[in-house]
């Protein structure tokens, strides 16, 4: 495992990082067993992945807290959120601080090291900034989180609005972004100031549904090029990233996504999810091999720099077979 400092406070983490949430939520969203989760877990924490990234809202911080039970506290780092909006109204601070207490009783610890503002849209920025942080500085004081971070919500926010304010703030150490091979524009919006500032940065969507559903990239190619914003050629082909896959480049359409995103400047922890012991491995091989040719991350850029919006659909039930 590789890993890399997250934050101006020398939090060291793991670069590749377990998300218990997205589509997988650890295996839970397919039927699996809490026992086959709590493995999960434990497996990646086998392979040194040290970061684990859940949400009250996922309903896997009691697995994770099992499954880092016995686990010594200062080896894993665990990152958890509260959502913050009851429709387009800012939830008030007691209840965001009591759903605090809730993760802290589910994961089985005193304190996170990570707590997020969840899934913040731009309009309740200011709100967020002037009610709840007040209320989490106080509970940072009594030692119940140790870093504060704040996440967008990708699908609504695509043009990351909300981090463009947030990473000028000093109150934030970790930011959670939308990042991936077809939405790169927070190469120019949020990465020159989180490096800037010293900002930690959790990458999201890396993966995701566009490149791991099948005929989902395709789809999307095609609209894409009927809406004329790539080459209409590749609207037209089965496999429209197969220029990526060939000896001494990538492996799979997959592999190519973790390593885009791994190396790009300004990215500190790429996060994926997994309910399969296999995927997981293949994850975070990915995750630490070396980077993609030059030509191809040229080719990348070229193709889909302009892009915004693309593949940042929420978690899709799953089909029932």
């Amino acid at each position: 495992m590789e890993y890399t400092i997250l934050g101006r406070r020398g939090l060291r983490v793991s670069v590749a990082g377990l998300g218990c949430g997205g589509n997988s939520r650890l295996g839970q969203a397919d039927g699996h067993s809490r026992a086959h989760s709590v493995g999960i877990v434990r497996q990646a924490l086998d392979q040194g992945v040290n970061f684990l990234d859940t949400a009250a809202a996922y309903g896997t911080e009691a697995i994770v807290g099992e499954a880092v039970s016995g686990t010594r506290r200062e080896q894993v780092v665990i990152s958890t959120k509260a959502l913050v909006a009851q429709g387009d109204e800012l939830r008030p601070a007691a209840e965001v601080v009591a759903s605090l207490e809730s993760s802290l009783r589910e994961l089985r610890t005193e304190r996170v090291d990570i707590f997020h503002l969840h899934a913040v849209p731009p309009a309740l920025y200011e709100g967020v900034r002037a009610t709840l942080l007040p209320a989490l500085l106080k509970e940072r004081d009594k030692g119940k989180l140790d870093h504060l971070g704040i996440t967008e919500t990708g699908p609504f926010d695509p043009q990351h609005r909300m981090l463009e304010q947030a990473v000028q703030d000093p109150v934030w150490e970790v930011v959670m972004l939308a990042f991936h091979m077809l939405n790169q524009n927070a190469r120019a919006k949020v990465f020159p100031h989180t490096r800037a500032n010293g900002v930690g940065t959790l990458l999201m969507f890396v993966v995701r549904s566009l490149f791991s559903r099948p005929g989902r990239l395709q789809d999307t190619m095609r609209q894409l090029a009927e809406e004329g914003r790539v080459p209409g050629s590749l609207g037209e082909r089965d496999d429209p990233l197969g220029f990526l896959v060939y000896e001494g480049g990538a492996a799979s359409v997959i592999d190519a996504a973790y390593r885009y995103a791994r190396h790009e400047p300004g990215a500190d922890v790429i996060l994926f999810g997994t309910g399969d012991p296999d995927h997981l491995e293949r994850n975070i091989r990915s995750i630490l091999a070396p980077p993609l040719p030059i030509a191809d991350v040229a080719r990348l850029n070229e193709l889909f720099g302009a892009l915004e919006g693309v593949g940042l659909d929420l978690p899709q039930p799953r089909q029932k077979s």
